[in-house]
């Protein structure tokens, strides 16, 4: 076996086909009935592949930046004609952010999967890695126990959240028995918990629209949802790294209204009349009316719209979050994303410690390190 990809996330799916394109005879075990599942999952809602801005500003929302020579060779630009490349028209909303006109994964998988048949990678499913065999690597298969020894091989076992559809961190201990350095996982773009009051559960699942969140000196436009948890949504994961840190979260809750501005409407209203009548008489939705009076009513009525501390009990689980912090370090690995500790073994996708926000960045780096890691091992 010329090469071995362990994984059918969009990242394993990406070595494979470099391998493949590179003339390497190629093999995928995937651990679940099917591949791509948190790929398809992630498309529910519309499948947001990629961000189209400028290299730099694109790079700059990985941190330190150092998969910046993946992703700089197969980043917004590459992705968008990569998905052409399957049949599949794309479009890029007011944000920059990029869909397929389908909105779907499916239909991009389906397309994906029969041109890597065709480039005769093969496929096996309900192909669970169990670790190490000697220098195989051993599998618990429907067949009974079966231990592969290819000559390169990919490791993209996805990180440790939503361990349902198949990223559930079991190779940790695999690899950290055999030196490789391991960041420990935190989640990522995940929902924060509060506790609400009681007159808070009729707001449950309702979302607040064009409010600005700050989380120490980040500030972010964006849209959040109350629920019986917590707060959640893009708005939110926006900046979770800041509030995972341990940053306050404050709202402005008009946020293209300037604080001098807000006052002055704010005393042109009647004298003694109530909070919440204000509130309604400044346009607020009803949900944001609501936490103003949650967490408002100490402050003066410019602040509590302006600036609204919400108290944050903490992350939600890592099992809830949409992706990871944490993983194979940058220290462990070459340039090529081969373990220095497990020559011929390389990784990608969320295994490597790196972080990113929602909005397409999450998607073009597993593939782009997928890429990169099926281009190195291709080589060696």
């Amino acid at each position: 076996m010329d090469a071995l990809v362990i994984g059918g996330g969009p990242a394993g799916l990406m070595a494979a086909e470099t391998l493949a394109q590179a003339g390497r005879h190629v093999t995928l075990c995937e651990a679940k009935p099917s591949v791509g599942r948190k790929f398809l999952m992630a498309g529910k809602s519309g499948l947001n592949i990629t961000k189209a801005e400028d290299e730099t500003r694109f790079l700059a929302a990985y941190g330190d930046g150092w998969l910046a020579p993946a992703i700089a060779a197969f980043g917004p630009t590459e992705v968008q004609d990569w998905c052409r490349g399957l049949g599949q028209e794309i479009f890029t909303g007011s944000s920059g952010r990029v869909f397929p006109v389908s909105m779907k994964g499916s239909p991009l998988l389906r397309a994906w999967l029969a041109r890597l048949g065709a480039a005769g990678v093969g496929m096996r499913v309900r192909w669970r890695w169990t670790g190490f065999h000697g220098e195989g690597f051993r599998f618990e298969t429907p067949a009974g126990e079966q231990v592969l020894e290819p000559a390169v091989t990919v490791l993209a076992l996805g990180g440790a959240s939503w361990a349902r559809l198949g990223s559930d961190g079991a190779w940790v201990p695999w690899l950290a028995a055999r030196g490789v350095q391991i960041a420990p996982f935190r989640p990522a773009n995940m929902g924060f918990g509060v506790a609400w009051s009681a007159h808070m559960a009729r707001h449950f699942g309702q979302p607040v629209k064009g409010a600005a969140l700050i989380a120490g000196p980040q500030r972010e436009r964006g849209e959040f949802v109350i629920s019986a948890r917590g707060i959640e949504g893009g708005g939110v994961y926006a900046v979770s790294r800041a509030l995972r840190e341990g940053a306050p979260l404050h709202l402005d809750l008009m946020p293209d209204l300037a604080a001098e501005t807000l006052g002055q409407r704010l005393a042109q209203m009647r004298a003694g009349e109530s909070l919440a009548n204000r509130l309604r008489k400044l346009g607020l939705s009803a949900t944001a009316q609501a936490l103003v009076m949650e967490f408002g009513r100490p402050l003066d009525p410019v602040t509590a719209i302006k600036s609204l501390p919400v108290p944050l009990t903490g992350p939600r689980p890592i099992d809830e979050a949409i992706s990871v912090a944490g993983g194979i370090t940058r220290a462990a690995l070459t340039e090529g994303l081969e373990l220095r500790a497990i020559p011929r073994v390389f990784v990608c996708g969320e295994m490597l410690d790196w972080e990113a926000p929602t909005g397409g960045y999450l998607l073009t780096a597993c593939l782009a390190t997928g890429r990169h890691a099926g281009l190195a091992a291709a080589a060696r």
